[in-house]
């Protein structure tokens, strides 16, 4: 499922946050189309797992873990299609993408 995220006043892209929960070791949404310059921001919302965001792929990358309460944001600033999944939880997989 896509999410795009709206408000009552119009956002530039660069004040725009998309949040992902992850909960349940699933991300969701698991897949989310933003405007480049947007940030997404992964908060777990799990009671005792910690999780990561790694970015697979040519760019691979991975993000700190962070754990029970905690967030990690990422700015997207190019178009395409970001895919990633958890690296301590490879089965729990999401994809950004980033369309103008």
């Amino acid at each position: 499922m896509a999410a795009i995220l709206t408000s009552a006043a119009p956002a530039r892209a660069a004040d725009t946050v998309i949040e992902v929960m992850v909960a349940n070791h699933l991300f969701e949404p698991a897949h989310v189309i933003v405007e480049p310059g947007t940030t997404v921001r992964w908060v777990n919302r799990e009671k005792r797992s910690s999780h990561s965001v790694y970015f697979t792929g040519e760019a691979a990358f991975e993000s700190p873990r962070f754990f029970p309460g905690e967030s990690w944001s990422h700015r997207f600033e190019q178009a395409g299609s970001h895919v990633y999944q958890c690296g301590p939880h490879p089965e729990m997989r999401g994809r950004v993408l980033v369309a103008p």
